[in-house]
């Protein structure tokens, strides 16, 4: 199948656009979320789109959401290219579109980040090599970089539509949607999150972290947006895995450790990526879907 890129998407009552998903509403409290293949880096968009990364996403999602639904309840219903998604879809939605799109119920969104951390990576890291301390709490000596925590933790962060994302207290979120609603935030991410991980451990993959979104339907907390995905974990290679250093990966840390090495200041304009990083990016997406979903990606 020849791979193709879609960066923007027009289709009737545009809802929602975000950094990469582009929302459209369908009526009857149904949604369609469209995953492009844009990318993003550093809470900006990268002018360069991946190629059948918006594929990779949606049918990952879809996948998570099946498998975690024992936990908590989740907003998705069908892939749009699915019998099950046609009668709720416009007329002659575009193939490509339907490939990249699920068709999910409308919940009323909480704007909380909810990051659930196993492993020191990322802000993790520079904020204890900073200050000694991960998500403000003070952390054992002598930690090294990719090392698992002797429990995962949970560190909220603002959801932004522009700019970064925030580090929250627990407070702040508490502030937000109430004691009891805080509690069940943490605990659901932090038992999806473990869930996530021995599943993918079976599978030769580390997840060391993975951002959440939840949203309220009816009163009730469903998971919706996206779910352990590429662009919104760290996959790491568990056979190639060892202390003190990047690990070898399968998400866009990748994409990240060339715009570092590329000087950028991680404020827009981004640089565009060049073809080789774009490839390799879409070699290991698709690595990452066939590992943990056990499904051929050339055949979605």
């Amino acid at each position: 199948m020849t791979m193709t890129t879609i960066t923007t998407t027009s289709l009737p009552n545009p809802f929602h656009r975000g950094k990469v998903r582009d929302t459209y509403d369908l009526g009857g409290g149904l949604l369609l979320m469209v995953a492009t293949d844009r990318i993003s880096a550093f809470d900006v968009v990268l002018p360069t789109g991946v190629p059948e990364k918006g594929v990779v996403l949606s049918r990952m999602s879809a996948f998570w959401f099946r498998k975690t639904a024992h936990i908590i309840p989740n907003h998705y219903i069908a892939m749009a290219n699915e019998p099950a998604a046609r009668p709720h879809l416009p007329a002659n939605l575009p193939p490509e579109i339907a490939r990249r799109a699920m068709v999910v119920r409308r919940a009323q969104r909480i704007d909380v980040e909810c990051v659930a951390r196993g492993y020191i990576a990322g802000s993790a890291w520079a904020e204890y090599q900073a200050s000694g301390a991960i998500f403000g709490a003070p952390a054992p000596k002598s930690l090294k970089e990719g090392q698992e925590l002797s429990k995962p933790i949970f560190t909220p962060t603002t959801k932004a539509e522009a700019g970064h994302d925030m580090n929250m207290t627990i407070q702040q979120v508490v502030n937000m949607v109430g004691p009891a609603r805080a509690a069940e935030l943490e605990a659901k991410t932090i038992a999806v999150y473990n869930f996530a991980r021995e599943y993918a451990r079976q599978r030769g993959v580390i997840i060391a972290d993975t951002k959440m979104e939840f949203g309220l339907l009816n009163g009730q907390l469903i998971l919706i947006d996206e779910l352990l995905t590429p662009d919104s974990s760290r996959f790491w290679d568990a056979a190639a895995y060892s202390l003190g250093k990047s690990q070898p990966n399968y998400d866009k840390q990748f994409v990240r450790d060339w715009l570092n090495s590329a000087g950028w200041n991680h404020e827009p304009p981004a640089p565009a990526l060049p073809s080789a990083i774009v490839q390799k990016t879409v070699e290991r997406y698709k690595e990452a879907y066939a590992r943990l979903t056990g499904e051929d990606p050339s055949h979605i």
